[in-house]
């Protein structure tokens, strides 16, 4: 079976070059997952892995998958198809904090898992834990697909991802490939 890390890129999905993060650091990789997941059945068989690694390491059965848009949407509505609950995403308001839009609501005492598709420092996800939070949901576990940490992230709650990389990052005041001119893109969904 072929792992996650060769299916991400056999799909074109890591990338080379010199990147900035929207965790503002920068790095000489990148991790497009849209690239994997835009193919529905790649998208399907990683909601069902990951399904399957949350069963493993939580006990309570979920009321909903919450993810934040736009590059979580698609994980996590396979993640949810597979668990058998319901998939919500949260979006970036006017004032560029994550809000539950659309008519989106998560009921007092819901239990919820946190999806996202790639993480550095998991700022989003933790933003997005603090919504579901103040919504009144409880959040039972978070899943990725990538966690750029290399699993460095500590979490109060159960943590699975497909894939694990010790990603290079620098902040950009000590970024070698700005020190040698090379332009940065951002190819991420947030602009600027």
């Amino acid at each position: 079976m072929t792992s996650w890390l060769d299916r991400l890129r056999q799909s074109g999905a890591l990338l080379e070059g010199h990147f900035l993060l929207s965790s503002g650091f920068h790095s000489p990789r990148y991790v497009q997952c849209a690239r994997l997941l835009q193919h529905p059945s790649e998208a399907q068989a990683a909601g069902r892995d990951l399904a399957a690694r949350l069963a493993a390491a939580t006990d309570a059965r979920p009321d909903l998958v919450v993810s934040p848009a736009i590059g979580g949407i698609v994980l996590g509505q396979e993640v949810a198809r597979a668990l058998g609950c319901r998939a919500i995403w949260a979006e970036r308001g006017l004032n560029g904090g994550l809000e539950l839009r659309r008519g989106f609501v998560i009921d007092a005492g819901e239990r919820a898992i946190a999806v996202e598709d790639v993480i550095t420092t998991a700022g989003s996800l933790r933003e997005l834990i603090g919504l579901i939070e103040r919504a009144g949901g409880v959040v039972g576990a978070v899943a990725t697909l990538v966690d750029r940490s290399g699993g460095g992230i500590a979490w109060e709650v159960p943590a699975v991802s497909l894939v694990r990389i010790d990603a290079v990052r620098h902040p950009a005041d000590q970024c070698p490939q700005c020190a040698a001119g090379i332009p940065a893109v951002k190819p991420g969904s947030r602009p600027g």
